[in-house]
């Protein structure tokens, strides 16, 4: 069940957002100081693409993921939040895209704070 449920995710945005998150990630893996936040976009892409069967867990976050919080935010958090609502919005017009329209709403709030959670799998 949750094939079909990635491959309806793909469809229905998941695919462009997992794009998007990817081309963060590579021109934020430019320098030396942005690759930590480009291996995180990297993960989260990789999430936004098969996301069943995973999970956000949150985890501490200590002042160093705190402040690529707020590096993140200013400079690629707020337009990768903005498409995901934009995405979501879309979606939630039909019946049938709501559930996904919800879960980019979700991925909108991480989009914000990306730092500070794990992506685990999940076996239930």
């Amino acid at each position: 069940m949750s094939t079909i449920g990635n491959i309806l995710w793909v469809i229905f945005g998941g695919l462009e957002m997992a794009f998007g998150w990817f081309i963060a990630g590579c021109l934020w893996s430019i320098t030396i100081i942005g690759l930590p936040i480009g291996l995180q976009c990297f993960k989260i892409a990789g999430l936004l693409l098969w996301p069943f069967k995973k999970q956000i867990v949150p985890s501490s976050m200590g002042a160093i993921s705190f402040l690529m919080n707020i590096l993140w935010l200013l400079i690629s958090g707020i337009w990768l939040a903005i498409a995901e609502v934009i995405t979501g919005a879309a979606l939630c017009i039909t019946i049938i895209g709501i559930p996904f329209g919800l879960q980019h709403f979700k991925y909108a709030t991480l989009a914000l704070m990306p730092f500070g959670t794990r992506v685990e799998k999940r076996y239930y």
